[in-house]
């Protein structure tokens, strides 16, 4: 039988198709990785790229932060190797910092897709492995000046050439890595992952042909540029701009970081102008070039294309003028340990700058960070153990209604925290409070979400990094809504003295040390006295909102007022 290129249901069942990879990949990551970042917390991403490196699919849940990394991590071995230079049964790995432009623990796996020998695209996915060597990547004095001192790195290797294992490059990376059975089992998850997607690509290919899988595609993204360009279209022509701080670099705590972003909307087309970016930092606050345009696209895409799949077709309409020598695209041999920190911040930053051209569509800022925490120490036997996990904090109050409580970051798309119950059987620790935390959302018609209060009590003697960022500068409101309260850690030791913490690496804990972690709330949206007398009680009854905070922040207590009857019903 012979199919038409763009026959639609053709084109339905290669839409539907290439994402069932995508996700049949991510499935099989997360049911064979070693440590709960991935099998827990699901930080990695997974997709089918084409042979120049464009993004024909990605799984759904993947980390949005993660939108510009995986085609770029291919080109680059393509430009290394050449089309030619791909065997069956090749497996790439890849991280290094100036091509990937984030932290070295998030390592890219590809492999090609080949069918009837000839290449048709590549099986890749990124995700978080607990360790990459080199010395702590945190805040403070010790912290990380630059990439070589975060670990190793590795540039478009084969680890696998034509099926072959390659044992050095094996040996290389376990003799480099403190915890070599979790990094290395979450390798061969991931091969196992991307020999799935090479699997399955391939049987596509083989039930239409190359031609016109390849068209299908083409179509697919048509079909997402045309529904963004719908959307930016109704937004008015301008150049919209807004500004925000991150507290500092980590290491210098007086100065903050200016974050400036230009948005220039016309007709179907969005740009996004970062030449007002504060300067790369000599800590590890920093990202490539990369995360600069993962940061655009996934403002971008939130505001634009939300509900849409992820693919190639759903950036054409978005331009990134992003100078070399900033925080988001600093040059090697920058480091960039703490990556991720500045980049939600970021994204509100561009969204924020859109408020008043659609006002309709834009929340107050959220928690605003990727922050978590990590513990680290050794058991009686000498052998390690790792904690990690990150937190969850309030989203800002939106147009008609209240932000999310206890959300991951707008960069973190569906990871999770880790669960406590799992905590307290691998570690030695227990978690004595897991909680939201009460007048943390800034006040407004429609309230910012709650961070959350998280307490953890120690076992046995350890060190510790608390990674935050709002812990100076909160998340701020829109139209009259007030800030979100911002982060912070609080460390009651065992002897009775208190410690109050932003941002801290090693920092040494005994046996009965406990630590109290308060997560940022979102911003409000509106004028607090428009609130809803009933929301308001009801935040009341249900200890979101105290008494006070309500008089305070609400007027609480005052006579109604005739308009507010009316506006709120």
């Amino acid at each position: 039988m012979t199919l038409k290129k763009n026959d639609p249901i053709t084109v339905e069942v290669v839409r539907n198709a290439i994402v069932a990879y995508a996700d049949e990949m991510a499935e099989a990551l997360c049911k064979s990785a070693y440590n709960m970042m991935i099998y827990e917390v699901r930080d990695y991403c997974c997709g089918l790229i084409d042979t120049t490196g464009r993004m024909i699919s990605q799984n759904r849940g993947g980390l949005p932060i993660f939108l510009a990394d995986l085609g770029i991590a291919v080109e680059d071995g393509i430009k290394k190797y050449g089309l030619q230079g791909f065997d069956q049964g090749d497996v790439l790995v890849m991280n290094h910092g100036h091509i990937c432009g984030q932290h070295l623990n998030n390592v890219v796996v590809y492999a090609p897709c080949f069918h009837d020998g000839e290449l048709i695209g590549f099986a890749a996915n990124r995700a978080h492995w607990v360790d990459i060597g080199g010395g702590r990547q945190g805040f403070g004095s010790n912290a990380t000046t630059d990439i070589f001192s975060e670990g190793l790195q590795m540039r478009s290797l084969k680890i696998y050439k034509a099926g072959e294992l390659n044992d050095t490059l094996y040996q290389i990376i376990q003799d480099n890595i403190r915890y070599p059975d979790a990094s290395l089992g979450d390798l061969r998850a991931q091969i196992a992952s991307c020999q799935i997607g090479a699997k399955r690509f391939s049987e596509l290919v083989a039930r239409y042909g190359r031609d016109v899988v390849e068209s299908c595609v083409e179509t697919i993204w048509d079909h997402a540029d045309k529904a963004v360009r719908q959307v930016i279209e109704r937004i008015p022509d301008g150049t919209y701009s807004a500004e925000s701080y991150l507290d500092n670099d980590g290491r210098d705590l007086a100065t903050p970081l200016k974050i400036a972003v230009r948005v220039i909307v016309s007709g179907s087309t969005i740009s996004v102008d970062f030449h007002g970016m504060h300067p790369q930092v000599n800590g590890p606050l920093n990202s490539g070039r990369s995360g600069g345009i993962a940061a655009a696209r996934v403002a971008f895409k939130a505001l634009t294309s939300p509900e849409l799949d992820v693919n190639e077709g759903c950036f054409r309409a978005l331009n990134v003028d992003l100078p070399d020598g900033t925080i988001l695209s600093a040059r090697p041999p920058a480091a960039l340990g703490q990556w991720s920190i500045a980049l939600p911040t970021v994204i509100d930053t561009i969204l924020k700058a859109l408020a008043p051209a659609v006002p309709e569509l834009i929340p107050a800022a959220h928690k605003g960070d990727m922050g978590g925490c990590s513990f680290f120490g050794f058991y009686d036997d000498g052998s390690r153990f790792l904690l990690m996990n990150i937190f969850g904090g309030g989203w800002g109050g939106r147009p008609h209604e209240d932000g999310e409580s206890a959300a991951v970051s707008v960069c973190q798309g569906d990871v999770r925290n880790t669960p406590v119950e799992l905590q307290e059987i691998k570690y030695p620790f227990i978690i004595e409070k897991h909680a939201l935390r009460p007048d943390s959302g800034g006040a407004g018609e429609h309230r910012g979400g709650l961070g959350i209060e998280l307490t953890y009590r120690c076992l046995r003697a350890c060190r510790g990094n608390i990674n935050f960022d709002r812990t100076v500068t909160p998340p701020w409101g829109l139209h009259g809504g007030h800030t979100g309260e911002v982060s912070v850690a609080i460390i009651d030791r065992a002897d009775g003295t208190q410690q109050r913490v932003n941002k801290a690496t090693d920092v040494q804990f005994k046996p009965g040390d406990r630590i109290t972690f308060l997560t940022a709330g979102g911003g409000g949206y509106g004028d607090p006295r428009n609130r809803s007398r009933s929301d308001l009680e009801e935040d009341i009854a249900n200890g979101l909102v105290s008494t006070e905070a309500a008089v305070r922040d609400y007027g609480y207590g005052e006579p109604a007022m005739p308009h507010r009857i009316a506006v709120n019903g």
